[in-house]
């Protein structure tokens, strides 16, 4: 079933069709977090809105790309950190309450299904929060970084930007020019938010445990994701060959339509309120 309503008709079919089920594996994705303000990547076709987020070996290889990432990085993390859970977040971490969700996997590095009460949550990404350095390990909240960022940096905040998703934003060349990027202050080393960047694994074992739970799934829904990255669509892709009934809402094409049992193309938050409730 492939259907387009609006949110009051969405609650019939969701909830039918998780009724038979007793433990739902949850994938969830940027239109998940598009209602707290920040901006996803792709459009109903599933193709890129902007260029692509920047690689691991690029922002490792190239000094300037490291300074450009932490330019847009240092502008776009205010609005980001002052995120707050939407009603898709709020339906979920309700819904975990009634033990039908087996765990909730999400791609996205904002930490908003915890905030809104969520606790059996892979954050298969990782989160922006936090901060490590790729030279000697040691890891830092990004609020402090953002302090050491602004110190370094005086004045440079009234840089004028455009919000990006996960907590970039679009800057004037210029302005990037004049930036100094932060360093370790233990071994002036690279640092790095403690997130899985484009070319890079996902850690073994939060893997392994979405795995697991998925194995012990009897259905997977999944809310707010194209699915275009393999990380996300490969469970998917194992939900179906493990013969498991898959249901997506999201907006616009996904990468699993064709192996959906049920497909609804609504506006998450409203669909998940109504379907969950």
């Amino acid at each position: 079933m492939n259907a387009s309503f609006a949110v009051p008709a969405l609650a019939a079919p969701l909830r039918d069709w998780l009724a038979p089920f007793r433990r739902v594996f949850v994938l969830t994705g940027a239109g998940c977090s598009t209602g707290s303000g920040i901006p996803d990547y792709r459009d109903a076709d599933g193709a890129w809105k902007r260029t692509p987020p920047v690689t691991y070996q690029a922002f490792t290889g190239d000094a300037e790309i490291y300074r450009r990432y932490w330019a847009r990085s240092a502008l776009g993390w205010p609005r980001f950190s002052r995120a707050a859970p939407n009603p898709a977040h709020r339906a979920l971490a309700a819904w975990e309450g009634t033990g039908a969700l087996s765990l909730l996997v999400t791609q996205n590095v904002d930490g908003l299904h915890q905030r809104a009460g969520s606790r059996a949550v892979v954050d298969l990404h990782g989160n922006l929060d936090a901060v490590v350095c790729l030279d000697c390990g040691r890891r830092e909240a990004r609020a402090r970084v953002q302090d050491a960022i602004a110190a370094a940096n005086p004045g440079w905040d009234a840089v004028r930007a455009t919000a990006a998703p996960d907590g970039d934003a679009d800057i004037d060349e210029a302005a990037v020019a004049r930036f100094a990027a932060p360093r370790c202050p233990d071994c002036a080393g690279a640092l790095k938010p403690d997130v899985v960047f484009f070319g890079e694994n996902v850690p073994r074992p939060r893997y392994e445990r979405a795995r697991a739970a998925l194995q012990a799934s009897d259905a997977m829904l999944v809310a707010g994701s194209s699915l275009m990255v393999y990380s996300g669509f490969r469970f998917a892709r194992m939900a179906h060959e493990a013969g498991l009934p898959i249901a997506i809402v999201n907006r616009g094409r996904t990468r699993a339509d064709a192996l959906a049992s049920l497909k609804l193309d609504a506006e998450i938050g409203g669909a998940l309120q109504a379907g969950l409730a």
